[in-house]
């Protein structure tokens, strides 16, 4: 079993990396917006399930098989950070509260799962905590104690942006106020991905997960 005085920085390193902006936040906060807290709430329990499915595949096997594979985590970066390209320019293009009425919808627990994967600070974090709390010999307790953690933090953590997006919602009633929220929602997923790509550049600089 994971030492208790390990898991208190566990713990921190996951509300740090879970609370700050990235995809996830600023897709929820977007949803919170359009839909509302409840219609959201599949969107982030789908969060919280494929990450815990990713930090259990990762630290039993992915990982092990990518470390074999230099240009592994290169390639799925630039896959997943044009597929969140493509992700901000629809969001710049949303009409907001508009679409609800015209059949859109948001996240389902199963989309949210699967976005997990092409989402950088996902791998970053799931990594980040498997590489730095996850002990060889205690392999299984450690993962599951990760893994609980994890969603532990985070459930409240996203929550807390879904919730934002409602309380902005009550703001948001003009055409053009929906216009320049979705474009500055897409405009931050886009400032997100920075981090991970300037970190592909050689000699690039480590920065801080956002």
């Amino acid at each position: 079993m994971m030492p208790f005085a390990t898991m208190i920085p566990l713990a921190i390193f996951c509300l740090v990396a879970t609370i700050t902006p990235g995809p996830n936040n600023m897709m929820l906060l977007s949803s919170g917006a359009t839909y509302g807290f409840r219609r959201t709430s599949p969107h982030i329990i789908g969060i919280a399930v494929g990450s815990a499915i990713m930090s259990t595949l990762l630290g039993f096997s992915i990982a092990n098989v990518a470390s074999r594979l230099p240009g592994f985590y290169t390639t799925l970066h630039i896959v997943s950070s044009l597929y969140l390209l493509w992700l901000a320019w629809r969001i710049a293009r949303s009409d907001g509260l508009r679409e609800v009425k015209a059949g859109g919808r948001p996240l389902r627990v199963v989309d949210a799962a699967i976005f997990q994967w092409v989402n950088p600070k996902a791998w970053a974090i799931a990594l980040g905590a498997l590489a730095g709390f996850a002990r060889p010999a205690h392999l299984v307790g450690d993962i599951t104690v990760i893994v609980l953690v994890r969603t532990f933090v985070g459930l409240p953590s996203l929550s807390l942006w879904a919730g934002f997006g409602l309380v902005l919602k009550r703001y948001l009633k003009s055409p053009v106020a929906l216009r320049a929220f979705n474009i500055g929602m897409a405009s931050l997923l886009v400032l997100s991905l920075l981090p991970e790509l300037l970190e592909m550049l050689p000699g690039g600089p480590k920065l801080p997960l956002l």
